[in-house]
């Protein structure tokens, strides 16, 4: 390497960190508290109180200015110098009073520097380190707003809204009525998206200013640490964006030693940042009301004005109030614009439930009925893995692509649910399928098992105001760091990509629901196997008990007729007729049938009994026992048997044995006219052994391919093709006890080719590890 390529590499290495570093200082400054910055707004006086006492531990620089008194000669004072006692004793009893604000506003006349007076709106709060706020405005009027006044100001307001059904036109009588109120040049009603993103959805404004209705504003518009104060304290208001903000003396509060915390104070001084922002949009005045619905900040009612403008503490109450009032009739009016839809899903999602139930599979439940799984969502399309297999409905992402995407969520989803409208966003692989698969609604069954809802990518253009990629910037100030916002609040287009429509939460709720029906049904399911596997197990024990005894006990009878029919027959042979011999032969005859019969029961009844741990078996090994036990009838018909080298498995050798011996049995005694040739070849699966016995003769009609392997059942007449039917049935469970698979392959006249196969690990060894990994 160069030392010119090394510099270069070094130079982006550096780069690199620099950019890091400075979007690891970004996202600080922007979560940064702002509710401890020992600063308020000029407006005011602030004091910082001792409860128990009334003792004065913080004040304001300003006081000097509004009241003519020097700091120093309060701290440490109590507020009963500065008022008379009679304020004092009703401060006292506001304060033992269940709820702080009942005193809120009082009226407070203070004595000034000499023997002029002011008169106040007082503003008590307490903060969470146990300090008492008092927060002094100049009060334009000795008399709060008569209740009267209020109520009219409130009443006309809803009996407009009353009026409206529409929620868009219902948020537009809301900013026309409070900027009548307020008398603010621009309000806007601002609401926040899922993703924290906002957008003005109402506005009213004087003419000469640009509008802002329908733009979106990024999520660092409003920063967390801001979010958070506006959840607390519902109304905030800057009267003038150009006034220096004033200090509070001393810096610390002495009881906690730290700085105050304001979150409640209604003087607490805005960020730079945030005035700055101000500036930038032209605003010399704010007031911004909270809409807060379950907690969480769902908007803002947001007034401005180009000069700065003092709105009276009552009117700015008035306003709060009436912000809540409003928006408890928005949040009924988007909860009725619902309503049918959750309705309509509650009926669905209760069918679906009846359908699973009823059905023998919950899945064909889901997916063969009206509703369907795609109606619970409004998807487009929706897959079930359930036990390794796949079934789809709509438009779905293949196979293989749905196998990776059920890996990437069991690798990276935890939680019962997982939703997003920009699946390729977070999983790069799905842009393969964005068509079908932009949003993705997912619920886990268990660790393997999915449901899948998918929705189409829907390209849309959304209006920014200003770029939402450049929401802030530094500067340095002195020695330190300071956030800038963004300057430019011009329309700003981008077009947004691989996103589908947005998951509503009765949508998601819906899913979540049907997820524990399934799992209820499931579980509910697996019980009813396992009491009908523990009944069908103590069934087939009794059974197998009882063939065996039956099979064994009558032997000894059957051996009786025979013996005594032989000896009948040698000792009055000469004195029978020929109808006699041929009554005795066809007896003989019954009584071998019946003794072959009650054999092949016996060795199928037998058949798992003696299945135990499988051992290493050379199957080449059991064919030869096989072989040397036919060797007579492969003489006789001179059939050539073919074989390789063979493998060595798990498994029963004396059951291979018998299995390869019913299987060449066969095929010499359905042979044609031509010579016998049977091949018997093995081959390595991916996790079993495939073995195949073929032969050249009469072959079976492809319509009898599973007959065959049942119990009894015969294809030809007995005096054609002699045997009891039992051969095949004994091949097929020794096959299954191994828990493998066998079938046949076959056209008249052409031969067969009998198929069985093998598990590697050995079918009851592998069975019994996967019950101990279940356990």
């Amino acid at each position: 390497m160069s030392n010119l390529e090394f510099q270069e590499i070094k130079f982006h290495d550096i780069q690199t960190q620099e950019n890091n570093s400075e979007d690891i200082r970004l996202s600080e400054l922007a979560e940064s508290p702002i509710n401890r910055n020992n600063k308020i707004q000029p407006h005011g006086v602030l004091l910082v109180l001792r409860e128990t006492d009334l003792k004065i531990l913080q004040v304001s620089t300003n006081i000097t200015e509004i009241l003519n008194i020097e700091p120093n000669q309060i701290l440490d004072k109590s507020l009963e110098e500065l008022l008379d006692p009679f304020q004092i004793e009703n401060i006292k009893k506001g304060l033992l009073q269940e709820s702080i604000d009942l005193i809120n506003p009082s009226k407070i006349w203070m004595r000034k520097k000499g023997d002029d007076y002011a008169v106040f709106d007082a503003i008590f709060h307490r903060n969470p380190q146990g300090s008492l706020i008092l927060e002094l405005e100049p009060a334009f009027s000795q008399e709060n707003i008569p209740f009267l006044s209020f109520y009219h100001l409130a009443k006309a307001s809803i009996s407009r809204l009353e009026e409206t059904a529409n929620l868009e036109d219902f948020c537009q009588i809301i900013v026309q009525e409070v900027r009548k109120v307020t008398g603010f040049d621009r309000v806007m009603l601002y609401r926040f998206d899922e993703d924290d993103h906002g957008s003005v959805i109402a506005e009213e404004k004087i003419d000469s200013l640009e509008p802002y209705l329908g733009l979106h504003y990024p999520e660092s518009d409003i920063p967390k640490p801001a979010r958070k104060l506006f959840c607390a304290n519902w109304i905030r208001f800057i009267p003038n964006s150009h006034a220096t903000n004033v200090d509070l003396i001393p810096s610390t509060n002495p009881t906690v030693e730290s700085a105050t915390d304001l979150t409640n104070s209604i003087l607490r001084s805005a960020s730079p940042c945030h005035i700055e922002y101000l500036h930038n949009m032209g605003v010399g005045a704010s007031l911004t009301i909270s809409l807060v619905k379950e907690g969480r900040l769902w908007g803002l009612i947001a007034c401005h004005h180009q000069k700065p403008k003092y709105v009276s503490y009552e009117l700015r109450k008035a306003c709060e109030f009436l912000g809540r009032v409003i928006f408890s009739e928005v949040s009924t009016r988007e909860e009725t614009e619902d309503y049918d839809y959750r309705m309509r899903l509650t009926y669905i999602q209760s069918t679906l439930i009846d359908y699973m139930s009823q059905a023998e599979n919950f899945i064909d439940g889901l997916v063969q009925q009206q509703p369907n799984i795609l109606d619970l969502t409004s998807a487009q399309g929706a897959a079930i893995c359930f036990g390794g297999n796949w079934t789809t409905v709509g438009e779905t992402p293949t196979v293989e692509e749905l196998n990776f995407l059920v890996g990437w969520l069991k690798n990276n989803v935890e939680t019962e649910i997982f939703y997003t409208d920009s699946l390729p966003r977070i999983y790069p692989d799905a842009e393969k399928f964005k068509n079908v698969a932009s949003g993705l609604l997912a619920i886990p069954i268990s660790q393997r098992n999915y449901v899948l809802w998918f929705r189409p990518e829907v390209i849309q253009t959304v209006n920014w105001g200003g770029d939402p990629n450049k929401p802030y910037d530094l500067k340095k100030e002195q020695d330190d760091l300071q956030l800038c916002p963004r300057k430019s609040f011009d329309l700003w287009k981008q077009t947004v990509q691989l996103t589908s429509l947005p998951w509503r939460a009765v949508e998601v709720k819906a899913a979540l629901e049907l997820r524990k029906a399934i799992v209820n049904i499931i579980l509910r399911q697996a019980d009813e196997l396992a009491l009908l596997a523990a009944d069908l197990e103590r069934s087939n024990g009794e059974l197998k008990k009882f063939a065996y005894v039956a099979s064994h006990d009558l032997q000894e009878p059957l051996n009786q007729v025979a013996n005594y029919v032989q000896l009948l027959e040698m000792r009055y042979k000469k004195s029978l007729d020929e109808d006699a011999d041929e009554f005795i032969n066809y007896v003989v005859e019954g009584v071998s049938l019946m003794q072959t019969l009650i054999d092949d029961v016996l060795a199928y009844s037998k058949v798992d009994m003696q299945v135990g741990n499988f051992q290493r078996t050379e199957v080449g090994k059991a064919l030869e026992r096989a072989l040397n036990n036919l060797r007579g009838r492969i003489s006789q018909s001179e059939a050539i048997i073919n074989y390789p080298d063979l493998p060595i498995i798990l498994a029963d050798g004396t059951q291979l044995m018998q299995l390869f011996q019913n299987l060449i049995s066969n095929a010499i005694k359905f042979r044609s006219e031509k010579p016998v040739e049977i091949d018997i070849n093995a081959s390595r699966l991916e996790d079993e052994w495939l073995f195949s016995v073929r032969d050249n003769g009469i072959g079976i009609d492809p319509q009898f391919s599973d007959r065959i392997f049942i119990i009894f059942q015969r294809l030809h007449a007995r005096d054609e093709y002699p045997g009891t039917g039992m051969g095949l049935a004994i091949c097929k469970k020794i096959v299954e006890c191994h828990r493998g698979r066998i079938w046949v392959e076959s056209q008249l006249g052409e031969g067969a080719t009998f198929y069985f196969t093998i598990p590697v690990g050995g079918g009851k060894i592998r069975d019994r590890e996967w019950r101990n990994r279940n356990q």
